[in-house]
């Protein structure tokens, strides 16, 4: 074909001005919206509500059993519409997973320029989300859709759970040690994919990573010896360590160095590759963090790094940290680390390199 009548691919990417939870507004900003809505009211059987800043919202049917529900959805930050579908649909799902229960179904929210993307590729988005909940062992029973200026794609999710596996983000005890299930560089990888300077086995490591459910909440929360869970999505592993160390009133000690990293992340963060949401994120918490003299500006970039359909932070008894990061490992999550542990003292984040 002549160069003068070829027509470049359709950018999925090149349809949003964000990508992923790097499209979460910043936590300042949240914090000033939410500020003066009513509370939840006086609802006995809402166990968790929006107090907390938790994964998702948790209704007690009786005594015995639970109903989880969330949503979430985000403009793509891959070209690939099945990619796009099957990340949107892994990161919604993991708040059910993250509060210790068990997905039952979904609903499909989408939203797309109808005039500026073929129906194929939406069909594509559907079908990459639809895989997803299909290895969940969920069916997508219904969902809506819209018309909009750009690609907005995710999943409202019903779950449910016993009353005792609920685990929510403010049990940390002091004491405790404190696990990532999977590697951080999420949205440094997004930000060179934008810009065309992500490798090809890199792209692999990223989608294998993004798709990868938390079904391992579910087991983890059967266990008495696991007292917090949260997953860390767009205000990286900082900000959502923050919520844990806001929500249990406790100090978080977090080794920068333990962290597990994909493989590129470093020298990709040392480039300059960062979304524009790790620097929100840093200036709406970064007064809470004491971070050492020594540590370079790249590294902090990895932490405060929006990680789309990021991994389970787990606070656990010490005693039984090693066990339980064998377990999950064994399960396949190979990325898992013990990454600090839990203090007395204010709620706020200390970083050691």
């Amino acid at each position: 074909m002549d160069s003068s009548t070829a027509t470049t691919p359709l950018r999925l990417t090149a349809l949003a001005h964000g990508g992923g939870c790097g499209c979460k507004l910043a936590p300042s900003v949240l914090q000033q919206l939410l500020a003066d809505q009513p509370p939840g009211g006086p609802f006995a059987r809402l166990l968790v509500g929006t107090e907390t800043g938790d994964d998702a919202a948790v209704w007690q049917l009786d005594g015995e059993t639970c109903v989880i529900a969330t949503t979430d959805f985000f403009m793509p930050m891959v070209d690939d519409p099945f990619d796009f579908g099957r990340i949107a649909a892994t990161n919604a799902i993991s708040d059910v997973y993250a509060m210790g229960g068990k997905p039952i179904m979904a609903l499909a929210i989408v939203g797309m320029p109808i005039d500026k993307m073929p129906a194929e590729m939406v069909r594509e988005i559907l079908k990459g989300g639809a895989a997803i909940c299909a290895e969940a062992g969920i069916p997508v029973a219904g969902g809506h859709s819209i018309d909009s200026p750009e690609p907005i794609y995710g999943l409202a999710v019903i779950g449910t759970c016993p009353a005792s596996s609920i685990r929510r983000n403010n049990g940390a005890r002091a004491g405790d040690a404190l696990i990532l299930t999977k590697a951080l560089g999420v949205g440094i990888y997004s930000a060179a994919f934008k810009k065309g300077a992500l490798p090809s086995d890199a792209y692999a490591e990223l989608i294998a990573s993004t798709t990868r459910l938390n079904s391992i909440g579910t087991k983890l929360a059967t266990n008495p010896h696991v007292h917090a869970v949260t997953d860390v999505t767009g205000f990286g592993v900082l900000g959502h360590a923050l919520e844990m160390a806001r929500g249990s009133k406790k100090l978080l000690s977090l080794n920068a160095s333990n962290f597990a990293l994909f493989a590129r992340c470093a020298e990709l963060a040392e480039q300059g590759f960062v979304t524009g949401a790790s620097h929100r994120n840093w200036a709406s918490y970064g007064m809470d963090v004491s971070l050492p003299d020594a540590l370079p500006i790249w590294q902090r970039h990895i932490l405060t790094d929006p990680q789309t359909s990021g991994g389970l932070l787990v606070s656990c008894s010490a005693e039984q940290a090693q066990d339980l990061l064998h377990h999950i490992i064994a399960a396949g999550y190979p990325a898992t680390r013990i990454i600090g542990a839990v203090e007395e003292g204010e709620p706020r984040l200390h970083i050691v390199a």
